[in-house]
């Protein structure tokens, strides 16, 4: 997914890992800005052991307080127990290019690809990203979480919608209930993201889109302008029964408490007893997920890249918002 040849260069100076890929505007087409951060998701086994081999490699990666009074163990311990298993390094300087990675382990980037026990990461492996390394086929793994969020995406949309309107909504799943989103993002950022990578979206949902059609869930048609698709689904209740089959079980776990008239059958065949509360249940198990993974990681951001990097990058943040607002 993608098409640059130099993403990925910073590897060249961190131990080796078994999955990285590449996301944000370091894959818009069109991105001419030289200041923005090429932001990095790396996957390791263990990363109490990565973090010591990078701290003797790169420590002014690390905030210098974390580095001096607790080394790997403190850093993995406040992404396990303070974040949700994700330690973030930002304004990485090197080969005059600012960069940003996230170290997580890799059964906990597979299981929240799967289960969307954090709806973190998975949020953002449903958006466009630049796969570098995958020794444990994560991308194959990751089909799972494309066709979850195709299903949700549908539920939560009408009976008659377009194609880009189809990747606006998968891409604002995991942004709802961000408390980011309040006070600290482009409120545009959903519209952004689709303008800027709309052929990487279409590469990553077009095969779903038409496998839905070929069971009659979708009918799709053409107006004359390409990235205009008209799409009509099957808004009855075995369509939505059939389309929440596809969600994690986690989250068709939360749904039938919520849902009185939600039944699973002995063949895990689910029965909806109106699509109207099924996405509005769905969406609020959604946004609690959200705002909780969202929040945890925003404390041990701050922690655990120091008082000058935090404000900084909140800074950033917030000029954005404010941007987007005016």
């Amino acid at each position: 997914m993608g098409t640059k040849t130099s993403l990925g260069g910073l590897l060249k100076v961190l131990p080796p890992v078994d999955f990285c890929c590449v996301y944000g505007s370091s894959l818009h087409p069109n991105n001419s800005d030289k200041s923005s951060m090429e932001d990095y998701i790396l996957g390791v086994s263990n990363p109490q052991k990565w973090h010591a081999e990078n701290l003797e490699m790169n420590r002014d990666h690390y905030a210098s307080w974390m580095a001096s009074l607790g080394g790997s163990k403190l850093i993995t311990n406040v992404a396990d127990h303070i974040g949700i298993g994700v330690h973030f390094n930002p304004f990485v300087s090197w080969n005059n290019k600012m960069y940003k990675y996230g170290v997580v382990r890799t059964d906990d980037l597979a299981q929240d690809m799967l289960n969307w026990d954090r709806f973190y990461l998975s949020g953002r492996l449903q958006k466009p990203v630049r796969i570098i390394v995958d020794n444990l086929d994560i991308k194959n793994t990751n089909l799972v979480n494309l066709r979850a969020a195709s299903s949700a995406a549908l539920l939560l949309l009408p009976s008659k919608f377009t194609e880009r309107e189809l990747y606006e909504k998968i891409c604002s799943l995991s942004y709802m209930g961000d408390l980011r989103m309040l006070f600290a993002e482009d409120k545009n950022k959903v519209k952004k993201i689709v303008d800027g990578q709309f052929e990487l979206f279409r590469n990553m949902y077009k095969p779903l889109i038409d496998e839905y059609a070929s069971k009659q869930l979708l009918r799709l048609s053409s107006c004359g302008d390409n990235n205009k698709t008209k799409i009509t689904q099957d808004c009855s209740l075995s369509a939505t029964s059939s389309i929440v089959s596809s969600l994690p079980l986690s989250i068709k776990s939360h749904m039938k408490v919520g849902l009185a008239d939600m039944t699973e059958g002995q063949n895990s065949k689910i029965t909806i007893g109106s699509r109207e509360k099924a996405a509005a249940c769905m969406q609020n198990v959604l946004k609690r997920r959200v705002m909780t993974s969202s929040a945890r990681q925003a404390v041990a951001g701050f922690i655990t890249a120091g008082a000058v990097h935090g404000i900084r990058y909140l800074g950033k943040k917030m000029q954005k918002a404010w941007k987007s607002s005016t």
